[in-house]
């Protein structure tokens, strides 16, 4: 009796999602690399630029409570402070370095990474294909260049959409927003997780835990040597 492979399903959102998240740990470093220069060059200038924002607003404060100004009056000498201005400017800049780069970075590698291997014989990225996925056409045939590239530029709207249009793949026909523009489809020879793939989601889930902890610890210390260094200047 020969056994025949099972049928293919349409893939779950958490299976999709930990795929995502194995190709993204792939693609990281990468963005590192390409990134790590201007990264920090951006992040020496933000913390040049808050230490002198402090600075200069520290002077601005103790200059009006001397000559008791009102409110109006400090908020205009804020505003027109060229000190002030620079210092602004140059944290705008740096935060527009660390905010927008990363992504475009990874934009920039994903879209190969992605393109390259849905459009190969393994019909999926290497993330996909350790959780036996495969990306098809409706018509359930290889994805051609093309349309892997439609594929992936139509991802961007998901993204756009606040990640409602990857949201959608978690109800049935399980299609996402890409999905249906590109008439493609992810397909999977089992609905249920893996263990070691469970695991991975938990410590995910731990490490955001634990990284929303520590920022907040961080805020709060941050915030409290600003409080105090300025009632030290008293």
């Amino acid at each position: 009796m020969v056994l025949r492979p099972p049928e293919p399903v349409p893939a779950r959102f958490w299976t999709r999602y930990a795929a995502w998240s194995l190709d993204a740990a792939c693609l990281l470093p990468g963005v590192w690399l390409l990134g790590a220069g201007p990264l920090r060059a951006a992040l020496h200038q933000a913390g040049s630029a808050v230490r002198a924002l402090s600075a200069v607003m520290g002077r601005l404060l103790e200059a009006a409570l001397a000559q008791g100004q009102a409110p109006t009056a400090l908020a205009l000498t804020w505003v027109s402070d060229p000190q002030l201005l620079a210092a602004i400017q140059q944290l705008e800049s740096a935060l527009f370095t660390l905010l927008l780069l990363p992504p475009a970075l990874y934009a920039l590698l994903a879209g190969v990474w992605t393109v390259a291997f849905e459009a190969s014989p393994w019909q999926a990225t290497p993330g996909k294909r350790a959780l036996g996925l495969r990306v098809a056409s409706t018509s359930g045939q290889p994805l051609t260049p093309g349309q892997a590239l439609k594929r992936f530029l139509a991802a961007g709207l998901s993204w756009l959409s606040l990640n409602l249009g990857h949201a959608m793949a978690a109800f049935a026909p399980y299609l996402a927003l890409h999905d249906r523009i590109s008439q493609t489809r992810v397909l999977a020879t089992a609905p249920a997780l893996p263990g070691w793939a469970r695991l991975w989601l938990g410590l995910q889930l731990a490490g955001g835990l634990l990284a929303a902890l520590w920022l907040y610890q961080w805020l709060q210390t941050a915030m409290q040597a600003a409080l105090d260094a300025r009632l030290g200047g008293f």
